[in-house]
């Protein structure tokens, strides 16, 4: 990589704003990197190169203006293939949408827009984003840097891959059941689930929807705390606004662990499967809190119902939003997507009444266990990088999955009570695998979980160890194992 590639997004644009680096070159620099690794891990699967040029000379000409310039200026970024670009084709990893091209910029797209990122393409997806592993009937199989013939994870696989690689340092993805998380830990990259409406997702099918969330993903807090500033606040399309804005995550991120109150559970004490290996990295590295400063026991949440809130919550957003397109294109749509919208067609009222009840009761124990800890730590996924062949894992420590949600059922339950997730990199198995933490906190206290990610961060610095993407070509690599949806 050269100098510009391996810069922070940070430092990126700091170097632009001082003319130190053109958005030109950092924009070439982006493209060229591209050329070289994309081809071993399949992340970037539109690239508009033109459009990205013009951009980056319409950033250079207000560079030398003398007018004040946005906080993400002239940065190089490609974004989600479930986030509309205007006038970029946006597939959502379907058939149905393989020649889509939108007039308008999904909400987080047009905020990077206006904060300066410069839009360059569209990293890979699952289809509509179901599941954790990124593969599609259009543009095939997104792989992992570390290891190419592993996974990514997903849905936000795409962008994990391309940060991990260097292609880019900052990226947005999203999140209902672990898609920030999930790729983060398999790619050793940070990824932020943040609060209800911090970054408000309206969705069009479901006014009153909370489960998912659209946040970063970086190599570095630092980055994740910029990107917020950038993107954070109030939108009259989500109500009632959210306590936080950009302003809040733009002063310094000084981290520190000393007394903070901390408590760690490998199954969120619900017996969630999980990979010796991973444990194994995972609690090696609760000395770092220890000698930090921080008190550290082996407690959880009472998380009963949590299953049974995600999984009526996500069948019933999926029924609403993409229901209409499952009845019309049932046979062009993978069959854990039909999968889980039959499942929302099928929810009586009293399940749904019941799901309500286990979510009140489940706000009250989080309410009570935050009474007692500042941080919760849990394993960001429940498996290594597996075989990017596979759709999902066959089985976990013996365990097989009764569902393809099974396995990310660890991220699952803390989506299900709505509190920001951070996915933070926490090491790498003697094979050479990352792993991380999920880093949990009360209902926002995005700002808090940062800076106890930073001192985490500050005092491991797994991010050094970078990935050798050699030549190969990722799209080659095609799920074949077929395991039934439910």
């Amino acid at each position: 990589m050269n100098e510009i590639q391996q810069m922070t997004a940070t430092a990126l644009v700091g170097a632009i704003r001082r003319r130190e680096v053109s958005a030109r070159e950092a924009v070439a620099a982006h493209l060229e990197r591209i050329g070289e690794v994309n081809p071993a891990v399949n992340a970037v699967v539109t690239v508009a190169a033109e459009q990205a040029r013009a951009a980056a000379e319409a950033a250079d000409r207000l560079t030398v203006s003398g007018a004040d310039l946005p906080p993400l200026h002239g940065l190089p970024m490609t974004h989600k293939d479930t986030h509309a670009v205007a006038g970029m084709r946006s597939t959502n990893g379907s058939r149905v949408f393989a020649d889509h091209v939108p007039a308008e910029d999904d909400p987080v797209v047009a905020r990077l827009r206006a904060a300066g990122a410069v839009a360059t393409g569209k990293s890979n997806v699952p289809e509509f984003g179901a599941g954790s592993h990124t593969f599609n009937e259009v543009f095939g199989t997104t792989t992992n840097p570390y290891d190419p013939a592993r996974s990514a994870g997903g849905s936000s696989g795409g962008v994990a891959a391309a940060v991990a690689a260097g292609i880019q340092p900052l990226g947005e993805g999203s999140d209902m059941g672990g898609s920030l998380r999930i790729p983060a830990s398999f790619c050793n990259v940070v990824g932020l689930r943040p609060s209800y409406g911090v970054i408000p997702a309206p969705s069009p099918g479901n006014d009153g929807a909370w489960l998912g969330r659209t946040g970063p993903m970086a190599r570095e807090v630092s980055d994740i705390a910029l990107f917020m500033s950038a993107v954070a606040g109030p939108s009259d399309r989500v109500r009632p606004p959210a306590p936080l804005t950009g302003a809040d995550f733009s002063g310094p991120l000084e981290g520190d662990l000393r007394g903070v109150r901390v408590a760690w559970s490998p199954d969120l004490g619900l017996g969630i499967p999980v990979e010796s290996e991973v444990l194994e990295v995972l609690t090696r590295r609760l000395a770092v809190f220890e000698e930090a400063g921080a008190v550290v026991e082996e407690a959880a949440p009472d998380l009963t119902g949590a299953d049974e809130v995600f999984r009526v919550t996500r069948a019933l957003d999926f029924a609403a939003n993409l229901g209409p397109l499952v009845r019309e294109h049932r046979d062009l749509i993978k069959p854990e997507v039909v999968w889980n919208v039959e499942a929302g067609w099928e929810l009586s009222a009293q399940r749904i009444i019941d799901a309500t009840a286990a979510r009140t009761r489940l706000a009250a124990a989080v309410r009570d266990f935050h009474a007692r800890y500042d941080l919760l730590l849990s394993p960001a996924a429940q498996v290594l990088p597996f075989d990017a062949r596979l759709r999902y894992p066959s089985a976990i420590n013996g365990v097989e999955p009764a569902t393809y949600l099974d396995w990310m059922r660890a991220a699952c339950v803390l989506s299900a009570t709505g509190l920001p997730v951070l996915a933070m990199p926490a090491g790498f198995t003697p094979s050479g695998l990352p792993a991380g933490f999920q880093m949990s906190v009360d209902h926002y206290r995005d700002v808090a979980l940062l800076r106890y990610a930073k001192a985490f961060e500050d005092r491991t610095r797994c991010v050094d160890r970078r990935p050798e993407v050699g030549a190969g070509t990722g799209q080659d690599v095609r799920p074949v194992t077929t395991v039934a949806a439910g």
